[in-house]
């Protein structure tokens, strides 16, 4: 048996046309559908990119103790565990953050692993005589270029553009070039499980002119300015740059299509419907000018960013092809799902579940998704009701356990370090004392916006935000008792007034 795993970030499902989208470009997401299972209420966990990969990893959430961080020594890892049960896992990634000090733990849980450079500012070419001076439409860049970590990532990934002016150059096309060289050594193996992951189409919205031919429009802006890589806050441009921006999101979506037909065509090539899973999904959503925000952090976690597209192909299950499934799923499932499909036991921690009974039946395998950001509005929905609750007590310090002091970037300063506690295992750490940290990371921390309930059968733009004690306290009782099976620290109660 084999299995793939195509991956995208800051897929927003919206933008696809088997999710109801009727301008944007996606003939391949089409053409995967009519094969697959399309699961319509699939949702993420903890946010954003390594929180999600971490659950992955681990079937199990992330937000409850850790922000953004490496996977942990105690952490039950999907493909480390295929890898003992003599299943071949091979990653091959543009996603940068896999090679950061916040990632850093991830990718050496696969066999074999390949990576291709340039995105978001990776450090990758050096070009000392290269001035940063790209002017921008965002009006509220300036913000962003106050962060120092901000203009370096701009400022590189300027650079590395000069080495991405060819199609096959670019960071997308090289992943999907390794991916391909794969399937074509490996096809007539057995027991192997590829993952094939781009970190498109993540801004910047960098794509070349043959895709952003396919969505013509006049944009009124300044021609030479930057207009593809917006800022996490509110919209503060007119309505013709917000529209030129969605079309350059669009042109790089159409780009992901194009390069998820060429594993389409490799399944048609090599039969490998016949024995091979796919699995086509994304960590999170992205806001393009809904809601008035552009991104993904410092905003609620609306609809746009929680509600992610999911399909997915199960060999044993080809009389499912073309079906939609509308029960409660996350991204806390696909770690079962793919053990229980190799035929390896699933670790008694991992909480997600397979995703077989969903696909055969319909059949619900939770009431509620809860999601989240460490340290900010711990989100639940039910699939028709979402609540969005922020901390009772915000005065009140949050922590970070791990044995993994690192986040993004860098490593913990030892300012941060200086009052470290030790803490009593959790019941998922087999037995390890962790590192007790106070928070000093602010990014993601959503709580000012207060507690909102929507209606999403009648509100599905989440624009009213809806007053009902009952359904409120229902879904705090969902908050609870993930909390209790989570094994949540016992000051996160008194912080949310949980």
């Amino acid at each position: 048996m084999k299995a793939i795993m195509v991956m995208y970030d800051s897929l927003n499902r919206n933008m696809l046309e088997t999710y109801g989208c009727d301008w944007t470009l996606t003939p391949n997401f089409k053409r995967l559908a009519e094969r697959c299972v399309q699961f319509d209420n699939c949702y993420v966990g903890s946010m954003p990119c390594m929180p999600a990969r971490r659950e992955l990893h681990t079937g199990r959430l992330n937000l409850f103790h850790r922000s953004w961080g490496p996977m942990e020594p105690y952490d039950d890892s999907m493909p480390e565990l295929l890898k003992k049960a003599g299943i071949y896992t091979h990653l091959v990634s543009d996603h940068q953050h896999y090679w950061e000090d916040g990632g850093c733990t991830y990718h050496n849980r696969y066999s074999s692993w390949e990576i291709s450079r340039g995105q978001e500012g990776d450090l990758w070419k050096a070009d000392l005589s290269y001035q940063y001076d790209k002017k921008t439409v965002f009006k509220n860049k300036e913000m962003m270029l106050a962060y120092p970590p901000y203009t370096r990532m701009m400022a590189h990934d300027q650079v590395n553009r000069r080495h991405m002016e060819s199609e096959e150059e670019t960071s997308q096309a090289v992943t999907f070039q390794y991916g391909l060289e794969f399937i074509e050594r490996n096809h007539a193996q057995d027991n192997w499980f590829l993952q094939i992951e781009t970190f498109d189409p993540h801004e910047p919205f960098y794509s070349l002119k043959e895709d952003k031919a396919l969505y013509p429009h006049t944009f009124v802006g300044d021609a030479e300015a930057e207009a593809d890589w917006p800022p996490y806050a509110p919209v503060a441009e007119d309505d013709n740059t917000v529209e030129h921006v969605r079309y350059e999101y669009a042109a790089l979506l159409s780009k992901c299509d194009r390069y998820l037909g060429l594993v389409l065509d490799a399944m048609d090539k090599y039969n490998l419907w016949e024995n091979t899973m796919l699995i086509v999904n994304t960590d999170h959503g992205f806001l393009l000018g809904e809601h008035g925000w552009w991104g993904k952090t410092n905003m609620p976690i609306y609809e746009e960013i929680a509600h992610t597209p999911l399909y997915i192909y199960d060999p044993r299950r080809r009389e499912c092809a073309g079906i939609r499934r509308g029960a409660l799923v996350q991204t806390i499932d696909l770690a079962p799902t793919l053990l229980e499909y190799f035929g390896v036991k699933i670790p008694k921690d991992m909480q997600g579940k397979p995703l077989k009974d969903v696909m055969e039946k319909d059949t619900p395998i939770r009431e509620y998704a809860v999601f989240g950001y460490h340290g900010s509005q711990v989100d639940v929905t039910d699939g028709r009701y979402v609540y969005m609750h922020s901390a009772v007590n915000p005065e009140m310090p949050v922590y970070e356990y791990t044995l993994m002091p690192t986040h993004m970037r860098a490593m913990f300063s030892t300012e941060e370090l200086q009052d470290t506690q030790l803490s009593a295992p959790f019941s998922f750490t087999k037995g390890c004392p962790l590192m007790k940290i106070v928070k000093k990371d602010k990014m993601g921390d959503t709580t000012k916006f207060g507690s909102m309930l929507f209606d999403l059968e009648t509100d599905p733009d989440q624009a009213h935000p809806l007053e009902d004690e009952i359904v409120r306290k229902r879904m705090m009782g969902y908050i609870r008792d993930c909390m209790e099976n989570n094994d949540a620290p016992v000051e996160l109660y008194e912080r949310l007034g949980v």
